[in-house]
């Protein structure tokens, strides 16, 4: 276990590997755990690196409010303190509207990124009623019957709902609700353009209502390409491992320096 005491607080994170480094960004809730399958896998050939956001996991509850500019900026202060100058992203849900916050922001210290199942923005009726849900459900009476409905849709057996849930309950509340309140306020859609390094944008085919999230990004993002995973929903990292494990592969392998 390893620990970046920043401003007060302790974020846990994790590397494994060598070559080429690749940060994975959960969503709100969830932790470093819901990318078991990437760190088993890819680790033998790149630096994978996790981490639990602030408030998340085992990292300590944050008095500054999560925001997207914050995670960023602890992204770059966890680069920092492992000597990255650069690297890749993969970002998954949420998680990939960090990724284009970290490129916006620090482009100089990105190599390009990979966004599963992810958005610029959170605009249709159906996805801000479920994280307006969330918001409500993410407080300290209920949270353990949200983690419950998260983690078990995320998770593809016993062994790893477990985990999941155990490292999910670990979280503070508060920090949650502020991850899924600022995800509803995000919107760099107009900023896209902005973004000149290669991203792979991976959606599953099932995963209908993201499919106009997946156009919206391959349209505004110059340097994107688009691939579905066949038979599969949202939750790619854990039910899909082995295929995005191998697009992430041909992608970081295609795009090194």
């Amino acid at each position: 276990m390893a620990i970046l005491e920043l401003e007060g607080v302790s974020l846990y994170f994790s590397v494994k590997g060598e070559g080429k480094p690749i940060v994975f960004i959960h969503p709100p809730l969830l932790t470093n755990e819901n990318f078991r399958y990437q760190m088993e896998e890819l680790s033998k050939d790149f630096k994978v690196i996790t981490f639990d956001f602030r408030g998340h996991g085992r990292s300590l509850y944050s008095n500054q409010p999560i925001t997207y500019p914050l995670i960023a900026e602890d992204m770059k202060h966890l680069l920092d303190h492992l000597g990255i100058e650069k690297t890749f992203l993969c970002g998954y849900s949420t998680g990939a509207s960090i990724a284009l916050e970290f490129m916006l922001t620090y482009s100089d210290r990105a190599l390009g990124s990979i966004l599963v199942s992810g958005m610029s923005e959170v605009s249709d009726f159906y996805l801000r009623k479920r994280i307006s849900l969330a918001v409500k459900l993410a407080n300290p009476r209920t949270l353990s019957f949200l983690a419950y409905a998260i983690t078990y849709g995320n998770s593809d057996s016993k062994e790893t709902f477990t985990i999941l849930y155990n490292a999910a309950v670990k979280g503070d509340a508060r920090n949650i609700n502020q991850y899924y309140q600022y995800s509803l306020k995000y919107n760099c859609t107009n900023q896209l353009e902005n973004i000149d390094l290669p991203i792979l944008l991976v959606y599953g085919k099932k995963d209908k209502s993201f499919h106009r999230y997946a156009n919206l990004l391959k349209e505004r993002l110059p340097g994107s390409s688009l691939k579905f995973i066949d038979k599969e929903k949202h939750q790619i990292p854990t039910k899909a491992a082995g295929e995005l494990n191998h697009l992430i592969i041909d992608f970081v392998q295609l795009h090194n320096e």
